[in-house]
């Protein structure tokens, strides 16, 4: 094999996953994204992904994949970032092991992340959130395993990855009822339950199978349940809501939009956004004021509460006939 073949399978045994300890999720980000670099770059060049080479890699085949990601896969700025992102691990990994590529691992790791809009972050009104945990039909076993889902979903504000992982362990219905999960960067965190979550979760485990290690939200077989699997039940529940609740028609409701949802309804009982950022497992709490720039009722009350001082409109008038008429077009 090559010296980037060999390089590349100690970067994901050696570096991410013996040194890093890094999470299934980010092996398998990182890996999907040389999987389809290495397959892109095959077709390029005619040799196979084991016969390719660091000299292969030059800044603009990069770059061609990264336009390709997003001309031809319709990958969004964020996920061609990501993709950069994990292509420049790995060179960051190549350059302290082979100085011999120092030139070509430069000129990549030189490609800089591509600037995006940020757009308003999109969440559910309490109508809406009603009308989607109407959706589901309660009297299936799939219709109560997705409401229950939807409604620790909507309270908790955890990731769908989170979600995936709960196992009946990890709630707990006593005395100071909580959910226990591991987010982003393997940090613990638990998330305290509402007395309506509680009633509809002691249900639902009572529905369960005795296995106390089993999960939490399975399909019918006992497997756990993927993320296209949630969210395609989310898209279907939010079509049957949508005709009772018209709003939702307008809305791409995924189960990051739940998690929105979640964090916007603290912000309006007037919880800290500190308290939000511990809550949702935030690395930073500057990640949390997505949502104050999303909520309108907010700067509403504190454009209300600031004293603005008086205007006069006024009218410009042009002085000069030719002016005037510029004016009129």
């Amino acid at each position: 094999m090559t010296e980037l073949a060999i390089t590349l399978q100690a970067f994901f045994t050696d570096r991410l996953i013996r040194e890093r300890r890094a999470s299934p999720c980010t092996v398998a980000a990182y890996r999907d994204t040389w999987r389809l670099l290495l397959g892109f770059c095959a077709k390029r060049t005619g040799k196979s992904p084991s016969a390719l080479d660091f000299a292969d890699f030059d800044i603009s085949l990069v770059c061609a994949f990264l336009d390709h990601l997003e001309r031809e896969r319709k990958n969004s700025v964020r996920t061609r970032n990501a993709r950069l992102a994990a292509i420049h691990s790995l060179f960051r990994y190549a350059a302290l092991r082979h100085p011999e590529h120092a030139a070509t691992i430069a000129r990549v790791l030189a490609i800089l992340p591509k600037r995006f809009e940020r757009a308003i972050v999109t969440f559910l009104t309490e109508v809406e959130v009603q009308a989607l945990l109407a959706a589901p039909d309660r009297t299936l076993w799939s219709g109560r395993r997705d409401y229950a889902m939807l409604l620790v979903a909507v309270q908790t504000g955890l990731r769908i990855s989170e979600m995936i992982g709960l196992l009946r362990t990890d709630v707990h219905l006593g005395a100071g009822a909580h959910v226990a999960c591991q987010g982003k960067g393997r940090k613990d965190r638990i998330t305290p339950l509402t007395v309506p979550v509680v009633n509809v979760l002691r249900v639902w485990l009572a529905e369960c199978e005795a296995n106390p290690a089993a999960r939490l939200f399975p399909t019918r077989t006992g497997t756990p349940l993927s993320r296209d699997a949630i969210e395609r039940r989310i898209t279907l529940h939010a079509a049957k809501a949508s005709t009772a609740c018209a709003t939702l028609a307008n809305k791409n409701v995924t189960f990051h939009v739940l998690r929105h949802t979640a964090a916007m309804r603290l912000l309006e009982a007037g919880v800290d956004p500190t308290i939000i950022a511990l809550w949702l497992g935030h690395e930073h709490v500057d990640t949390t004021t997505i949502y104050l720039h999303a909520h309108l009722g907010i700067k509403e009350q504190a454009l209300a509460r600031a004293r603005m001082p008086n205007a006069n409109p006024g009218r410009y008038r042009p002085s000069d006939p030719l002016l005037t008429f510029l004016e009129s077009l």
